[in-house]
């Protein structure tokens, strides 16, 4: 009988889904200067059938029965309803930008985090509004109000940040800048303080494999960074930042239209934290000292079926931590040093053939140089990497469901490494001077029956001279059996990567351990990534209430394993037995009130990696994260109110020795707070805010500060907070436009 009835449901779910479809209307929504804006809204009025916008600012929806007007909405733009008489040709529709007025009286307030809806692949977007409710002075303190990103410090000296995703560390996603892989190799440790929050537009967070049009990696996801553009930036863009630990800010970005053609915009960021500070007193400085120039120029050119973009990136950044006195002199202290200079380049080039179909050919060029010089007391590690990537892509849809898209592209990576430290083991066993030439190919194939059910299946075939031919497989569906009420994603694919072992673990130097290399270490690691989610909208007293359901598991066969068990020294090896993830989240939101928005989530982890012929959970990895976030902001838009609480779970910390143990075996669970209020008037934003406002830290974050130069020294065993609670104030005005 439950199988008689679990047909019957399936049976009206395919009737429901193939009956609604109707025919198709296709279309593009541009703004009031022509450029198509992305992720926009598609719904007919009084009913759940819709769409969103693509990367080209397109859309195809299946037509409804019971209205022929289509109403069409975008933050920052005034929502227009169209008739649609013939619903055979193409329409394309014009959103307004909102005015600014001396009174702004907001009707409806839309969540600033977007879950795609069209896109097979289980993505969500950050927007800018989302990124100014915290202190988001860089792209690591972007993912606050995010339950999916987790930001935390690699060691308790250097200030580098590491980002987790699916349970496993931020060198198995694929960070991309506007589709341009970046903050790759040399910059994967010190890269997220490498792009300052007020020049993003905003962020793409994709979990699982994505596609391949962007290459092989991507173990368990994606973040792809959107700067501002100079063709709808605003002309003048000023923010200033100050927090109670010395820490200054300033941006400024300058956006030109030359003509109905050409912009070009210059983008301005300076830092500087120079203050010492040492809460804990333990001799090490809580944050380095940091000071950091960035600068980028941009420009933006479009004719009638030419596309051509092209931008510079220089930043220079110098950090300092280690042993300060109190009073008293230290003869020989413990000193950190890191020196960074980094220059990229990169453009793109698009024709589009046939406006209709999408039928378009791209071309991707970026180079990439970075030197770092770092120090780690007595211990000197050095590196330059050179890049430089290409990709040829051509797209074109066959009929209004099928879609391919083709290419070729190349990467090739030039590194130089130096390494000066007493207590290394097999040196030899990793090449310090090395070349990287990847080149590939890849297909792939969307088809798209009216929104309701997507399949998105791409295969790529690279080669390298150190790692032979490797061939990449990826699939990715969707299905909408209730419209916008109900979509199911479910993938399989599988990644590659390159591991830098030295580069990607050079905070390990803060720390007396020996660095051990295994004979004939291979750093080409390779792992499966499955996945499944849900995401359920409900109407709920005229609002809506959103479910998100998501489990993924990553699969390694071939990984390079940093096993620090021993607290003496880290072995770097290749896996020999089995290592995973497993990841199920669950993300709630609604608006409780009119301007009032909530999100809960919760998300459980189980990592685990076989260190010593012993599969065990892995070291320093929460065992459970929750979040709770809210947003007020007042009818007319002047105030707004944002908090923030992370409840931590705890974890196991490695072995931490039989006699005299350095550590406990586990680390506690443990909540943190952050807060803001944000006055609007215009143009004009004036913020205050604190971070950690519950004051958790970490007790003793550095093993054995007092003798930095002994055998028992570790400043890398971070699993908490080591600062407590900053506060801040900063302001954000621009010259819209439209003025």
């Amino acid at each position: 009988m439950k199988i008689k009835n679990i047909l019957i449901v399936a049976i009206a779910f395919a009737i429901t889904s193939f009956t609604y479809a109707q025919g198709t209307l296709k279309g593009k929504v541009v703004d009031a200067d022509g450029e198509p804006i992305i992720g926009a809204n598609l719904l007919w009025e009084d009913t759940s059938i819709g769409g969103v916008t693509n990367i080209d600012g397109q859309f195809s929806i299946e037509l409804a029965t019971s209205t022929n007007q289509l109403i069409a909405s975008y933050i920052g733009h005034t929502s227009e309803k169209v008739a649609i008489d013939n619903p055979a040709e193409f329409v394309t529709i014009v959103l307004q930008g909102e005015l600014a007025l001396d009174e702004v009286v907001v009707s409806a307030r839309r969540s600033s985090t977007l879950n795609s809806r069209m896109y097979p692949l289980q993505s969500q977007k950050i927007t800018y509004d989302e990124l100014c409710r915290a202190a988001c002075c860089n792209l690591a303190e972007s993912f606050e109000t995010n339950p999916s990103v987790d930001v935390s410090y690699a060691d308790a000296a250097t200030g580098a940040r590491q980002i987790k995703l699916l349970g496993l560390s931020g060198t198995y996603v694929q960070m991309l800048t506007e589709q341009v892989p970046n903050l790759q190799g040399a910059a994967s440790a010190y890269g997220l303080s490498y792009v300052p929050g007020p020049w993003m537009e905003g962020i793409q967070v994709s979990k699982g494999t994505s596609s391949v049009k962007n290459g092989y990696e991507a173990l368990t996801g994606q973040i792809n960074i959107d700067y501002k553009k100079p063709q709808t930036a605003d002309p003048l863009f000023v923010n200033l930042f100050a927090a109670h630990t010395g820490r200054l800010e300033a941006n400024v970005d300058g956006n030109i239209a030359i003509n109905d053609k050409l912009s070009t915009g210059l983008l301005l960021h300076y830092s500087r934290e120079k203050m010492s500070h040492d809460s804990d007193d333990d001799g090490f400085m809580d944050m380095p000292k940091t000071e950091q120039y960035n600068v980028m120029n941009r420009w933006y050119y479009k004719s009638n079926n030419y596309i051509f973009q092209v931008a510079a990136n220089f930043i220079h950044e110098d950090r300092e931590s280690g042993q300060i006195a109190h009073g008293e002199h230290i003869e020989n202290p413990y000193k950190i040093g890191i020196n960074t200079d980094r220059a990229v380049l990169f453009t793109k080039n698009g024709y589009i053939f046939d406006h209709d179909k999408n039928t378009n050919l791209a071309l991707i060029l970026s180079g990439t140089y970075h030197k770092q010089n770092s120090s780690f007391g007595l211990n000197k590690f050095d590196v330059e990497q050179k890049n430089i990537y290409a990709n040829l892509m051509f797209e074109t849809e066959l009929d209004s469901k099928n879609r391919i898209s083709t290419g070729v592209s190349m990467n090739y990576d030039n590194y130089n490494e130096k390494l000066i430290d007493q207590r290394v083991e097999g040196l030899d066993n990793i090449k310090l001077k090395r070349k990287d030439p990847i080149a590939g190919a890849y297909a792939q194939y969307t088809f798209d029956y009216y929104s309701r059910f997507t399949l998105l299946a791409g295969v790529r075939g690279d080669y390298s001279s150190d790692h032979g031919f490797f061939v990449t497989p990826r699939l990715h569906l969707k299905y909408a059996p209730l419209g916008e009420l109900l979509n199911l994603r479910a993938s399989v694919g599988r990644g590659y990567r390159v591991a830098n072992v030295l580069v990607e673990n050079n905070y390990l130097l803060a720390s007396s351990r020996k660095m051990v290399f295994e004979r004939g270490l291979d750093n080409f690691e390779s792992a499966w990534n499955y996945g499944a989610s849900a995401h359920f909208t409900f109407p709920l007293f005229n609002r809506d209430l959103s479910i998100m359901l998501e489990y993924y598991y990553t699969d390694f066969d071939k990984q390079v394993v940093a096993n620090v068990e021993d607290p003496t020294q880290v072995v770097f090896s290749n896996l020999k037995g089995r290592s995973y993830a497993q990841n199920a989240q669950i993300e709630i939101s609604y608006p409780l009130l009119k301007g009032f928005n909530v999100t809960g989530a919760y998300r459980w982890t189980e990592a685990k990696t076989t260190y010593d012929g012993k599969l065990m959970t892995k070291p320093l990895t929460n065992r459970y994260k929750g979040l709770l976030t809210a947003s007020y902001q007042t009818p007319s838009g002047m105030w707004q109110f944002d908090a923030t609480s992370q409840f931590n779970g705890g974890g196991r910390m490695p072995n931490p020795g039989t006699v005299d143990p350095l550590w406990n075996s586990d680390f506690p669970s443990f909540i943190t707070l952050s807060a803001q209020a944000t006055f609007n008037y215009k143009t004009l934003s004036l913020y205050v805010g604190g971070e950690n406002l519950t004051g958790y830290r970490q007790k003793n974050p550095i093993i054995d500060a007092a003798n930095p130069w002994g055998d028992r020294f570790d400043a890398t065993m971070i699993w908490g907070p080591v600062h407590g609670p900053k506060f801040y104030v900063g302001m954000r005005w621009s010259i819209p436009r439209n003025s």
